[in-house]
C-alpha cells in the first residue's frame, strides 16, 4: 500500500497522484500547480477530495490514495487504493451517460446528475490499486 507522503505531485507522465488515507488529522495542500491549473487536495483517514481551479473535482469517503489520475473532456482514468472499499463522487458534464470499468472490467453505464456528480463504490482488499476508468458513452 502507498500513500502520497507529499499529498499532492506530478508525475513524469503528465498525470497527478494524491490522498494519504493513513493521516489520522486532516492535512490539506493549497496552490499546486500542474499544467496551468491550480489544485487543492485535502486528505485523511475519513476523506480524500481534490478541487481544480477552485471547482469540485474528486472526493472519496474514505480517504485514499490515488495515482495516475488523468481527466479530458472524454475521459477520466486512475489507480486508487484504501484499506477498506470506498465510494467515490467525480465531477463530469451534467447529465451525460458514462462507461464506467474497473480494473479493466466493464462495470456497467452511468448517468451524471444535475450536477454533472457521478458516484461510484470501488471495491478493494487493503492490498493492492484498483484501475478505475469513465469514458463517455
Amino acid at each position: 500500500m502507498s500513500v502520497i507522503s507529499e499529498l499532492i505531485r506530478s508525475e513524469s507522465n503528465g498525470t497527478i497522484s494524491f490522498g494519504d488515507y493513513s493521516l489520522p488529522a486532516k492535512a490539506k495542500l493549497d496552490h499546486f500547480e500542474h499544467a496551468g491549473d491550480l489544485y487543492k487536495v485535502k486528505t485523511y483517514r475519513q476523506i480524500t477530495k481534490l478541487e481544480r481551479n477552485g471547482m469540485f473535482v474528486y472526493e472519496s469517503v474514505p480517504g485514499t490514495a490515488v495515482t495516475g489520475f488523468l481527466a479530458t473532456g472524454d475521459e477520466v482514468s486512475f489507480r486508487v487504493e484504501g484499506p477498506e472499499d470506498a465510494q467515490i463522487t467525480l465531477e463530469l458534464e451534467a447529465g451525460t451517460e458514462y462507461n464506467i470499468t474497473i480494473n479493466g472490467t466493464h462495470a456497467g453505464v452511468m448517468k451524471t446528475n444535475l450536477g454533472g456528480k457521478l458516484s461510484l463504490s470501488v471495491e478493494m482488499d487493503g492490498n493492492s490499486s484498483v484501475a478505475v476508468g469513465i469514458t463517455r458513452k
